[in-house]
């Protein structure tokens, strides 16, 4: 009876060791899981990207400006969406343009300030994904 008591009490302590180590690592496998978004590799940033030839048009303040610029998109359907909506993108990049002076090109946050506004424009656009990043290639202003 003894040996009996003894052999529950140790299969209770072994289920509750193992309990208690599942949850522990279902705990741990949740925080520390990968829920990191994996930055792209070069190879599929080029496969999501359209190239958006150079445009000459002039600013508000009788400069004008001759820039290129690729977007990064989230997938190749987005892709194929932004080359089909490319007359419309080009009209978007005119029309931000056309409302700017040269002054509001000195520096990086110049430049970031039209890739942002650029992004946040054509997205309204977009049905089939979105543009992620606006990269410009070409910049002369004169």
């Amino acid at each position: 009876m003894k040996n009996n008591k003894l052999l529950s009490v140790m299969l209770i302590i072994m289920v509750a060791i193992t309990l208690i180590s599942v949850v522990a690592l279902v705990v741990i496998m949740k925080f520390t899981g990968d829920d990191e978004t994996k930055e792209p590799t070069a190879d599929e940033i080029v496969e999501s990207s359209v190239d958006i030839p150079e445009i000459t048009t002039n600013l508000a303040d009788d400069h004008f400006i001759k820039v290129a610029f690729k977007l990064q998109t989230d997938s190749k359907k987005a892709k194929e969406e932004a080359e089909k909506r490319n007359f419309q993108i080009q009209n978007i990049i005119i029309e931000q343009l056309s409302e700017m002076k040269a002054e509001d090109f000195h520096g990086k946050q110049g430049k970031a300030a039209l890739r942002n506004r650029l992004k946040e424009e054509m997205n309204k656009l977009m049905q089939e994904g979105k543009i992620v990043e606006v990269y410009i290639t070409s910049f002369i202003i004169q």
